[in-house]
């Protein structure tokens, strides 16, 4: 026999299928699902950010879905507006209350009763309404870089690029477009990890022509907010998950989330844990192998408690 054939070779890595569901207001939503069905572990239900997909997600969820001692279902969801979501002609609909609704329909396409929400920026918005209005869906919380109070700098910067027009002429211009905007907090990114972000952010259309993956209408929901009138606190809602295991994820150079933010959170619920990514900002990009880590052990940590 030989030594090529002694070898136990690792298992096939799991593929991403697609998931469809129908919102009440007859939206097609999307949603990549990836890892085993019949697993005893929580699955892992992925929240994008605002002009974020699901694809966002994918590294991490590989890590998941492949773990060999605790291998997990991954589904990571496109809201309506973004990504293979249908877009919704009525703009006002694109609010953190209406989407929470639509994860609820997706989690019930894709038979999710229970789950560990990893919820980036307002993924994590919307994974803390979800756990005031349905505690029997959250057995855990993965706060990607958001928290009850917002740094009005960093929504300022996000109110400016979502209202700035976006056509970049070849993925080489994509890819540069967002070094220009994001390398200041992302300072360590290689030019392939550039042209893999502008590969998230667009798609080309039927003309061959770049498009960003989400729906533009979007700024109109920062309308209202201004260095003079930021969006309100949301303490009264973090403190409702009292029982809830939470883990807070922060870019060390986030400009959205502070330290003091994370600081509150953590007096009032001594037991949450947190984890800093060195050298990322808004938002840590779930790639590098010890925030996997970190999240693989929270997740195992949830089963526990849930068990």
């Amino acid at each position: 026999m030989t030594k090529w054939a002694m070898t136990k070779q690792a298992p096939p890595m799991p593929s991403f299928h697609d998931i469809f569901a129908t919102s009440a207001d007859g939206l097609r939503l999307h949603a990549r699902g990836i890892g085993p069905a019949d697993t005893a572990a929580l699955p892992v239900l992925c929240l994008p950010g605002l002009t974020r997909t699901a694809e966002d997600f994918d590294i991490v969820a590989q890590a998941l879905a492949s773990d060999p001692q605790n291998p997990r279902r991954v589904v990571a969801l496109d809201y309506r507006g973004r990504g293979q979501s249908d877009f919704d002609s009525n703009p006002a609909n694109y609010t953190v209350p209406i989407e929470a609704a639509d994860v609820l329909t997706q989690a019930s396409a894709a038979n999710i009763p229970r789950a560990i929400l990893l919820g980036t920026s307002r993924g994590g918005l919307i994974a803390m309404v979800l756990a005031a209005t349905r505690p029997d869906l959250v057995a855990g919380l993965v706060f990607n870089d958001i928290g009850p109070e917002l740094d009005i700098a960093g929504l300022m910067k996000i109110k400016g690029y979502l209202g700035v027009p976006a056509t970049p002429q070849t993925w080489d211009a994509a890819a540069s477009g967002l070094r220009r905007l994001f390398g200041g907090v992302f300072p360590d990114l290689t030019d392939n990890d550039w042209m893999d972000w502008a590969r998230r952010a667009f798609r080309q259309d039927a003309n061959g022509q770049l498009v960003r993956t989400y729906d533009p209408a979007l700024a109109h929901g920062f309308d209202a907010i201004s260095l003079e009138t930021p969006p309100p606190p949301l303490w009264d809602l973090f403190d409702q998950m009292a029982r809830v295991p939470l883990l807070s994820i922060r870019g060390e150079l986030s400009d959205l989330l502070s330290r003091a933010c994370v600081s509150g959170m953590k007096r009032r619920r001594p037991d949450m844990e947190t984890h800093d990514v060195p050298l990322q900002g808004h938002a840590p990009l779930l790639a590098d192998a010890p925030t996997i880590a970190r999240i693989k052990a929270f997740c195992r940590r949830c089963d526990e408690a849930d068990g």
